[in-house]
């Protein structure tokens, strides 16, 4: 030290024990000290000490929460007691009548849902008949005057038989006695559309008189027959030219006259069934087998060779009705012939 420098007392500041370390080390002046030897357990290498500078971070006691000092807890909610028997029933009758209001709700919706569609198919079948049967005004020619509802009669057969393939397009003629004036004969034009028939498609003359303007081809054949079924019926009296296939098929069999229905309807129905040939060269013995034919055939039908059947009746439906069982129970012949039936 030089002369001139005064002395200067060094304090050495010693760390401050922690908290931790002096409560360690009171129990363990506390606790009564046992060798390793008495307890018989192998001695324990001591513990490493840290250094005096680093101090280990003061950790919190674990001490246990007072009952008294603790705050109030959250209430433990009780067990909810099992629902009686009662309640469960009266829930369950509750479900039912909701289930059974729904269906009847539903069932109600599909009555009116019926009803709805009912009036909509009455409609369409309002609709349906305006067209079928439109109205007509009357035929009004040579002093000659048709109905407007025998016009009408005229139109409804034509669209019908063309419907069923018993005519097709100009193919086939239909006539009828005046239900009014049993002299007068009424009958499709020569060659005319019939399902597509008016007032100007029609042609009318005296039965027994000549063959009036626009006539057809077989006015003397359709007059012929309508003389002959009104002698039957007493007045009224039908018919129809029909060309059904069947029927014109299998008249074309050679030699072939009688032809009996072999199906229980056509028996019960038609009977028999005469095949006339056509004779354009003696044309009153022709028109004389035709009312033969008829005749013998029960008065509903007669076939011409190769040119379809006339069929009668009091009416049109009827007439109708004996074309169509004609033309099945032709059909039916033609099948059986066909897969070589024994008949």
């Amino acid at each position: 030290m030089d002369a001139g420098e005064s002395p200067v007392t060094e304090e050495v500041t010693q760390p401050a024990e922690s908290p931790s370390l002096a409560v360690a080390e009171v129990a363990a002046e506390e606790a009564p000290a046992e060798s390793p030897e008495a307890s018989g357990e192998p001695m324990a290498e001591p513990a490493p000490v840290e250094p005096a500078g680093e101090a280990s971070p003061p950790t919190e006691a674990t001490v246990a929460p007072d009952p008294l000092l603790a705050p109030p807890s959250a209430e433990v909610a009780e067990p909810e007691s099992p629902a009686e028997p009662g309640a469960s029933v009266a829930e369950a009758d509750q479900a039912t009548a909701s289930l059974l209001a729904e269906k009847e709700a539903e069932l109600e919706r599909l009555h009116m849902e019926n009803a709805r569609l009912r009036q909509s198919v009455v409609g369409a079948t309002e609709v349906i008949e305006a067209l079928e049967e439109p109205p007509m005004p009357p035929m009004v020619e040579d002093n000659i005057v048709i109905a407007p509802h025998l016009v009408s009669d005229f139109v409804r057969i034509g669209r019908q038989l063309d419907r069923e393939h018993l005519v097709r397009a100009t193919m086939g003629s239909v006539a009828m006695l005046h239900p009014e004036q049993p002299g007068l004969m009424i009958s499709s034009r020569h060659m005319v559309t019939l399902p597509r028939m008016s007032e100007r498609s029609l042609c009318a003359g005296p039965l027994g008189g000549g063959a009036p303007r626009g006539a057809p081809s077989d006015w003397h054949v359709l007059e012929v027959v309508l003389a002959s079924v009104s002698m039957v019926t007493g007045g009224p009296a039908a018919v129809i030219h029909m060309h059904g296939p069947h029927t014109t098929a299998a008249s074309c069999e050679k030699d072939l006259v009688l032809l009996n229905p072999i199906d229980e309807t056509g028996k019960h129905h038609i009977g028999k069934i005469i095949i006339v040939d056509p004779d354009p060269e003696h044309p009153d013995d022709f028109l004389r087998q035709i009312a033969e034919a008829l005749q013998q055939g029960g008065m509903r039908c007669v076939v011409v060779r190769g040119n379809g059947a006339y069929a009668v009746g009091a009416d049109f439906d009827q007439a109708w009705a004996n074309a169509a069982m004609l033309e099945h129970s032709m059909h039916i012949h033609l099948l059986a012939r066909q897969a070589n039936l024994k008949i």
